[in-house]
């Protein structure tokens, strides 16, 4: 019974080692222009970059990505001054189009709740042509930041982004439902990703950190 234990006993540690040498530690990271900082892990995904969503001179949010280690391995292998950025830029944005990648906001500035909804609708509207996920996806977020009044400083609204399930949509860790649509899900990357994303500081903070010089 005791060398029973023990075996037991030993399996589980040797597992645990495993499971923490099989995690990559991803390094905590702040935005400099607010001071607001991300945790280096979400669930199974690594921090990527983190920057700031500026509408005029007013810091409105700080922004952090988080993807799969595939994608920040695929990163590694492409040079940040490769035809200007751009093959770097494609791949991530096929990365995290093509894999699960959830964006997290942090307030820096209030904002009312359906002001906050709308802005982010009209940002994916654009880069999706269907009306009515758009629309979904506004609701969820109004419901959220409605309930606390507004989207005041220090709230977290964070967008799950997966190619088979959609977009989930938290406020303040609580889930407020999601939308099922796989385009709507690629359209949302591309808000922070494309050539017209809202937050340029972000790209930049992501190839720095995962591609080669």
């Amino acid at each position: 019974l005791i060398t029973m234990v023990s075996s037991r006993y030993v399996y589980s540690i040797v597992s645990i080692l495993l499971l923490l040498i099989a995690t990559p530690c991803v390094a905590d990271m702040t935005d400099k222009p607010t001071g607001i900082s991300f945790a280096g892990q979400l669930r199974d995904l690594g921090l990527f970059g983190v920057g700031v969503r500026k509408k005029g001179p007013i810091k409105v949010y700080s922004v952090g990505m988080y993807c799969s280690e595939v994608v920040r391995e695929t990163l590694s292998t492409v040079t940040r001054s490769a035809d200007k950025g751009k093959e770097a830029l494609r791949a991530l944005c096929k990365g995290a189009e093509e894999n699960p990648t959830s964006f997290v906001l942090k307030m820096n500035f209030k904002v009312g709740a359906e002001k906050m909804a709308s802005a982010i609708a009209e940002s994916v509207a654009p880069r999706h042509s269907v009306s009515s996920d758009v629309n979904d996806l506004k609701g969820l977020i109004f419901s959220g930041v409605s309930e606390k009044g507004a989207a005041v400083k220090g709230t977290v609204l964070q967008f799950d982004c997966s190619p088979e399930s959609g977009v989930g949509v938290s406020v303040d860790g609580k889930e407020q439902g999601s939308v099922a649509s796989s385009e709507l899900a690629k359209a949302f990357c591309r808000v922070y990703l494309d050539d017209d994303c809202v937050s340029k500081p972000l790209r930049e903070s992501i190839l720095e950190n995962c591609c080669a010089p």
